[in-house]
């Protein structure tokens, strides 16, 4: 999705009051360096580093967007960099494990409907949730 780029409604407002101003004096000189030509010079400025902003937006779109596709090259890559090495020295052997792949012969083979873990061991406690005259549930063990 790209970033949403910036509209300032200040600046906006500034413009507007510009063009107003420039109908009493196109040189009018408030004093204390509030003139009509420092007043568009920043103006000018602003506009300048908006669009700055807006087009550094887009250039960070596109960066993100080739990275997301060299990453999901990368990742195919990958796979077929371990299926490579699977199809030349097998499944089973050292190589395939030593590129990343767990060799055919060391997969553990779970029971229907039983979740792979790692460890046999069972959970030390089992928690109950139970609810006390529709409060909030309180855990006991």
């Amino acid at each position: 999705m790209a970033r949403r780029k910036r509209t300032s409604l200040m600046l906006e407002r500034a413009v507007r009051r510009a063009a107003s101003i420039n109908s009493i004096d196109p040189n009018l000189d408030l004093g204390n360096g509030l003139t009509l030509p420092a007043f568009s010079t920043l103006i000018e400025t602003m506009r300048t580093r908006e669009n700055a902003y807006n087009t550094a937006l887009s250039t960070l779109d596109k960066l993100y967007r080739e990275m997301l596709e060299t990453e999901s090259e990368l990742g195919d890559m990958t796979e077929h960099m371990l299926m490579a090495v699977g199809t030349r020295y097998g499944k089973s052997s050292v190589e395939y494990g030593m590129a990343g792949g767990v060799p055919k012969n060391q997969r553990r083979k779970g029971l229907r409907g039983e979740s792979p873990t790692l460890n046999d061991e069972q959970p030390s406690f089992v928690a109950s949730v139970e609810s006390k005259n529709g409060k909030k549930p309180v855990a006991t063990t």
